[in-house]
């Protein structure tokens, strides 16, 4: 049976800014007792076996919360880790292969960054879409171009699948793109490398909970 998961908070783990494995572990448990629903693992400048040392010992000190682990892009070791599923982007494995490779029970994410792509999306494959930059990011250095809250509240207008926007977002911006149609948020700065993340987490939590269902 498929994970169930919430969108509402979801972090992106980033090894630079959280000090490594253990501090990508010590930073989602503290974010997770803050709030966030989800979490991913994205470390795109690190070799394979780091990969799967991280994604392990993150999915076992996750499942225990029953908050699933999302790993970017790298489909085997989703499945060598057992995690609740995976992420790709445009210019990675095509979404149908990917779901193909995971089978019909796990978590597949989809980035999108602007309508052509949502509606393009095959139905009945993907869970949900991340949709953006929605603002100025220097986390991900080969992002989309930023679209800004206006262009993301009209692509919320033609999803069909749960979305959650990325992209620099921080606190003070989440009410905002609740209200455009936004799922939930993903962030990464917002809480990775911040002094105390569970607090980070609580305060992005607390603005996005008139949304939350």
């Amino acid at each position: 049976m498929k994970h169930p998961f919430n969108l509402s908070l979801y972090l992106v783990l980033d090894p630079d800014l959280c000090g490594g494995e253990q501090g990508m572990v010590a930073t989602a448990l503290a974010a997770v007792a803050g709030g966030v629903s989800i979490v991913q693992l994205r470390a795109p400048r690190w070799k394979k076996r780091q990969w799967v040392v991280a994604a392990q010992a993150l999915k076992n000190a996750l499942e225990p919360l029953n908050i699933p682990l999302i790993i970017n892009d790298h489909i085997d070791v989703a499945l060598l880790v057992d995690a609740a599923g995976v992420h790709v982007g445009q210019q990675d494995i095509a979404p149908e292969m990917a779901r193909q490779l995971i089978g019909p029970n796990k978590i597949l994410g989809l980035s999108a960054s602007n309508a052509a792509h949502i509606h393009a999306v095959p139905q009945g494959l993907v869970d949900y879409i991340g949709v953006g930059p929605v603002y100025a990011t220097g986390t991900k250095l080969d992002a989309s171009p930023v679209i800004g809250l206006n262009e993301f509240a009209k692509l919320m207008q033609g999803k069909t699948l749960p979305a959650v926007a990325i992209g620099g977002i921080g606190l003070g911006q989440v009410a905002g793109l609740r209200a455009a149609g936004a799922d939930g948020v993903a962030v990464v700065s917002a809480i990775c490398g911040q002094a105390n993340p569970r607090q980070a987490a609580r305060a992005l939590r607390r603005e996005g909970a008139t949304y939350d269902r």
